[in-house]
C-alpha cells in the first residue's frame, strides 16, 4: 500500500471512531433522560396531582395516606357538625357518628394516583389536578334508628274534642289534628343530600280526629242545649182534695235533668241519651219537695202498759209513675212554654193499714235474751245505751225484713257515738260505735229463739267469752248487717233496754212455735294463737285465745214435736297475743 493510500485509510478510521463515540454519547443521554423520566413517573405515580382539592382542602403532591390524614385533620370538625331536622317548627339534631353518617377520607383520594408514562398524565401530576367533593359513607340502618329516636316523640295522635255538661253548662274542648313524621322520606333525603345540606324540613301528615269540630259545635247547639235549656213543668190534679179536684203544678230543676244526660260518640257522630228512670225519679222527688204530695203512713204499734195499741195508718197522694220518665224526656226536647207535660195523681195506700195492724197485733212476749256489760261506765257502755234506745220500739210487720244497720244508721260522732273497742282484721282497735255488737248479739239471740227467719248475721272474727259460743253477731256500717224476716204470721214489736249491767232485747208478737231450742257441738278445728309485738301508736293489747269452730242447731218445737230444724257452723280465728311497746 502506498503512503497516500495509508493516510486516507487512517482518516477514515478516525472518522469512524469519532462517529461511534457520538452515538454512544447520545444513546447515553437518552438512557439517562429516559431513566429520569421513568423515575419522575414512578415518583408522581404515588402522589396526588398538584392542584387537587377535596372538599375544599388542598392535598396536591401528597401520598394517598398523607392526603387521607390531611382531610381527616382539616374536615373532622366539619364531619361532626350536627344535622338539623325540623318537624313542624320544632328542630331536632342528629349527631353524625350516631346517625351512621361519616366522611370517607380514604375513598375520597382513590383514583387520583397511579403509574403512567404518558407525558400528559405526568404533566397533569406536575401542573394539574381535580376539585372534588368529599366522599361519604351512609349507614341507612343507623340513620333510620337515629331519625326514629329523635322524631318519634314529636308524633301526635289526633286529639278528640269533647262535649260535657257541668251542671247545665255545656263545656267543649276542640278537636285537633295529629302529626305524623314521614321518617322514611327524611332518611332518604338525608342520605342523598348530606353533607352538602345539613338542615332538613321533615315532611309530615296530619291525621284527622274522628270527631270534627263542626260536629261538636252542631251537637252542642242543636241537640244538647235544648235538653238543659231550663226546668220542665209538671201539671196534675189532686183527686182527693176536699171540695173537688185541685190543680197541681211544680217544676223539675234543670240541673236534675242535666244529671240524667249522657253523651256518647260513634262513627264521628255525637249523641245524647236521657236516662228515663232518672228524670222520672227527679220528677217524683220534685213533686214531693213541692209539698203538694204526701206519703202514705203505715200503721204503727206501740206498747201501752201490758198491752199494745195501733196508731192508725193514713193514705197519701202520689204521681202515677208509669211512663213519667218518657214524658219528661219529651218535654226536655221542647222549648219555652212547651217544656211542660201533664201526669195523673192518685191516692197512695200504706203498706200496713190500721186493719192489718189490728189483725196481727202482738199478744205476748215470744222471746227475750240478755247479755251482760263488762262495765257499766265508759264510752262502750254509752254507745250500747244509745243504740238500745234507737232499737227500742221498732215494729216489724208480718213479712217485712228488719235491718239493724238501717234502724241505727251510721255510727258517727255527729250521731252521738264515741270511739270504743272494735275488731278489725283480727286485731282490737277503736272506732265510733264500738261495743254495739253486744246489742247486735243480744238481738240475734232474740231472733233465734223467736223462730223468725234469720237472713244475715256475721260472728266476730274471734270468740268473745261473754257471748254464747257460735250464737253471736257483730255489725259494721254499711256492709256487715244483722237482718231477719218476720215470718211468724203476726207483727213483732222489739223492746231493748240497758238496766244496770244487763242488755236485754225482747220480741213481742204471737208464737209460731211452742219453743225454739239451741244445740251446740264440741269445739273442733282448734288453732293456737300467735305472739305479736307491736310498736305502732294506737296498738291495743290482746290476751291469747285459740281459734275453733262449732256447729249450732236450731230446733222448732210444736205440740211437743220438732217440726223443723236448721244448723250452721261458726268459725273463729285465734285471738293472737299482742304486746304493745309504744305507749
Amino acid at each position: 500500500m502506498s503512503k497516500d493510500e495509508s493516510w486516507t485509510d487512517g482518516e477514515e478510521a478516525v472518522g469512524r471512531r469519532r462517529g461511534g463515540r457520538t452515538f454512544l454519547a447520545v444513546a447515553f443521554v437518552l438512557v439517562v433522560l429516559a431513566g429520569l423520566y421513568a423515575a419522575a413517573a414512578l415518583y408522581f405515580a404515588d402522589r396526588v396531582p398538584a392542584e387537587t382539592r377535596i372538599g375544599g382542602v388542598a392535598v396536591g403532591g401528597q401520598t394517598p395516606a398523607e392526603a387521607s390524614r390531611t382531610l381527616e385533620s382539616r374536615l373532622s370538625d366539619e364531619a361532626a357538625r350536627k344535622v338539623t331536622v325540623t318537624v313542624a317548627g320544632t328542630p331536632v339534631r342528629l349527631t353524625p357518628a350516631d346517625a351512621g353518617l361519616s366522611y370517607d377520607y380514604e375513598g375520597s383520594v382513590e383514583g387520583l394516583t397511579g403509574f403512567s408514562l404518558n407525558p400528559s398524565d405526568l404533566w397533569n401530576h406536575v401542573r394539574g389536578g381535580v376539585d372534588r367533593a368529599i366522599e361519604v359513607d351512609v349507614d341507612e340502618d343507623a340513620l333510620t334508628k337515629a331519625v326514629d329516636a329523635k322524631t318519634k316523640a314529636l308524633d301526635k295522635k289526633p286529639v278528640e274534642g269533647t262535649v260535657a255538661l257541668e251542671g247545665t253548662t255545656i263545656k267543649k274542648t276542640a278537636s285537633r289534628p295529629g302529626l305524623t313524621v314521614d321518617r322514611a322520606q327524611v332518611v332518604d333525603t338525608i342520605a342523598q343530600e348530606w353533607p352538602q345540606q345539613r338542615s332538613f324540613d321533615a315532611p309530615t301528615s296530619a291525621p284527622a280526629p274522628e270527631l270534627s269540630q263542626t260536629e261538636i259545635d252542631r251537637f252542642a247547639k242543636d241537640d244538647l242545649a235544648p235538653l238543659v235549656a231550663g226546668p220542665v213543668t209538671v201539671t196534675s190534679t189532686d183527686p182527693t182534695a176536699e171540695g173537688g179536684a185541685k190543680d197541681i203544678s211544680f217544676s223539675v230543676p234543670a240541673d236534675q235533668l242535666a244529671a240524667a244526660v249522657s253523651i256518647s260518640t260513634k262513627d264521628g257522630k255525637l249523641s245524647a241519651t236521657v236516662d228515663e228512670k232518672k228524670v222520672g225519679q227527679a220528677a217524683i222527688d220534685a213533686g214531693k219537695a213541692s209539698g203538694q204530695f204526701r206519703s202514705a203512713k203505715d200503721a204503727t204499734v206501740v206498747r201501752h202498759g201490758s198491752g199494745f195499741e195501733v196508731t192508725p195508718s193514713s193514705t197519701g197522694l202520689a204521681l202515677v209513675e208509669e211512663g213519667i220518665g218518657a214524658k219528661v224526656v219529651a218535654a226536655m226536647k221542647k222549648s219555652g212554654d212547651q217544656r211542660t207535660f201533664e201526669v195523673a195523681a192518685k191516692e197512695s195506700q200504706p203498706q200496713l193499714t190500721t186493719a192489718q195492724a189490728k189483725k196481727t197485733l202482738p199478744k205476748e212476749q215470744i222471746s227475750t235474751f240478755t247479755t251482760y256489760l263488762p262495765s257499766t261506765t265508759g264510752v262502750r257502755a254509752d254507745n250500747i245505751r244509745l243504740a238500745a234506745r234507737r232499737l227500742n220500739g221498732a215494729y216489724v210487720a208480718p213479712g217485712a225484713t228488719f235491718s239493724l244497720n238501717q234502724q241505727l244508721g251510721q255510727r258517727t260522732a255527729a250521731a252521738g257515738y264515741g270511739k270504743a273497742g272494735v275488731i278489725m282484721n283480727g286485731r282490737l282497735t277503736n272506732d265510733y260505735g264500738g261495743g254495739i255488737s253486744q246489742l247486735s248479739t243480744t238481738l240475734f239471740n232474740a231472733v233465734f229463739f223467736s223462730g223468725a227467719k234469720i237472713e244475715e248475721f256475721h260472728p266476730h272474727s274471734f270468740y268473745i267469752s261473754r257471748y254464747p259460743e257460735g250464737r253471736e253477731a257483730t255489725i259494721s256500717w254499711p256492709n256487715v248487717d244483722n237482718r231477719f224476716t218476720n215470718d211468724t204470721g203476726a207483727g213483732i214489736l222489739i223492746t231493748a233496754e240497758v238496766n244496770g249491767n244487763e242488755v236485754t232485747v225482747s220480741f213481742h208478737g204471737r208464737k209460731a212455735y211452742d219453743e225454739v231450742k239451741a244445740g251446740k257441738s264440741a269445739r273442733k278445728n282448734i288453732t293456737p294463737p300467735k305472739k305479736i309485738v307491736d310498736d305502732k301508736k294506737g296498738c291495743v293489747p290482746q290476751s291469747p285465745a285459740p281459734g275453733f269452730s262449732v256447729d249450732i242447731t236450731r230446733s222448732f218445737i210444736k205440740d211437743g214435736k220438732t217440726v223443723k230444724s236448721s244448723s250452721f257452723t261458726t268459725r273463729y280465728i285465734p285471738q293472737d297475743s299482742v304486746t304493745c311497746t309504744n305507749p
